[in-house]
């Protein structure tokens, strides 16, 4: 019986991440489908001749109409055109807030250049004693900067939460608060999306680790 339960664990484990993501990828799909298929003529649309509907059709065309927008506004005329809207829209007092956040955001996310996050590292949050996987996002600037800096000055690290770490704390912490790991990005994502569950393969002690634990044994000794 013992077997059997291991048989259908190590099948389940197996399956579900597969079976998740096909549903997601397929959810997707008929959502997008939804929304831009009503939108085509009968005579193009192919559910018309068919007596089974056709998924991903609404998808295709979503791909294709972002890139020919892509490539409209790469040039000189859509450019401008970007511009005018942009005016337009800068003149809307709570819209002007909506779009510019969702144009930052998305720009970072999906430009290709290195603004992803540096490094994973560990702060001790939310209390001394206690330690939290934090994100290194970039140097603290400006105002925040003169106010937040120490001699070394301040990083802004991103906190997650879990399971989803789309979502945390942004902070502000001293450089020599911040103990930079050799953890990649990707496996700090994976171990805190599992709940620490999953941990990366092979975790070697190195010295940002070792002087970690020299530090926490020896607040521990200061507090005794």
């Amino acid at each position: 019986m013992s077997r059997l339960r291991t048989y259908f664990l190590t099948g389940f484990i197996v399956l579900a991440p597969l079976a998740i993501t096909a549903w997601l990828v397929l959810g997707f799909v008929e959502w997008v489908d939804t929304l831009i298929k009503p939108l085509i003529p009968r005579v193009y649309n192919p559910d018309t001749y068919l007596p089974f509907p056709v998924p991903g059709v609404g998808l295709i065309l979503a791909l294709i109409g972002i890139t020919i927008v892509g490539f409209l506004t790469a040039n000189f005329i859509g450019k401008a055109i970007i511009r005018m809207g942009e005016r337009i829209v800068n003149r809307m007092p709570l819209v002007r807030n909506v779009y510019k956040a969702l144009k930052q955001i998305l720009e970072t996310v999906l430009s290709e250049k290195t603004n992803s996050f540096q490094n994973a590292a560990l702060i001790e949050y939310p209390r001394p004693g206690m330690w939290a996987l934090c994100f290194v996002a970039t140097e603290a600037k400006g105002e925040v900067k003169d106010v937040t800096g120490g001699p070394e000055g301040a990083l802004a690290v991103f906190v997650p939460t879990t399971p989803n770490p789309t979502s945390g704390f942004l902070l502000l912490v001293p450089h020599e608060d911040v103990h930079i790991l050799n953890m990649s990005v990707e496996d700090a994502a994976k171990l805190i999306i599992s709940g620490g569950l999953v941990s990366p393969e092979e975790m070697e002690t190195t010295p940002a680790l070792e002087a970690l634990a020299n530090l926490s044994d020896k607040k521990r000794t200061d507090a005794a």
